[in-house]
This record gives structure tokens, C-alpha cells and sequence, in this order.
């Protein structure tokens, strides 16, 4: 399968999105008092509200990546074929 340039570069687009936007969202899980059972950031144990999300954030990440590897092999495909 070929993809085209248009869609290799929205593939591109939403790995960079993806690295832009869950990363900020991570820390704001972090900083979240539901995060820590004491209620207090980076203090007691976590909780499994961070567990969840820490959980969420990697598996969006891992699937960011690999659209975005897959957009650059697209790209990169593309060009070779002219």
C-alpha cells in the first residue's frame, strides 16, 4: 500500500500533535491532588487515578509514534517513487 503525500503528512501532523499535547497533560496529572493520597503533588503513594492516566498518556503516546513513523515512511516512500 502507498499513501499519499496529503496523507502521509497528516499522519506526520497527528504524531507531532500527539507529542505536543499529552506530555502537558501528564504534568497535569501529576500536579492533580487525586493523583497522591495524601493530596499533596509527589507526595505519598500514588493513586490509581495516576495509574489510569499515567496508563492512558503511554498508550496514546506509543500510537502517536507509530502514525507518525508510519507518515515518515509514507513521506519517505513517496519521494523515492517521484
Amino acid at each position: 500500500m502507498r499513501l499519499s503525500r496529503g496523507w502521509s503528512l497528516f499522519l506526520i501532523a497527528v504524531g507531532v500533535w500527539t507529542w505536543l499535547i499529552w506530555p502537558r497533560f501528564a504534568l497535569a496529572i501529576w500536579d492533580d491532588p487525586r493523583a497522591w493520597s495524601t493530596g499533596v503533588s509527589g507526595d505519598g503513594s500514588p493513586t490509581s487515578f495516576l495509574w489510569v492516566h499515567a496508563l492512558l498518556i503511554g498508550a496514546s503516546l506509543a500510537i502517536g509514534t507509530t502514525v507518525g513513523v508510519l507518515g515518515v515512511r509514507g513521506m519517505l516512500a513517496a519521494r523515492r517513487k517521484g
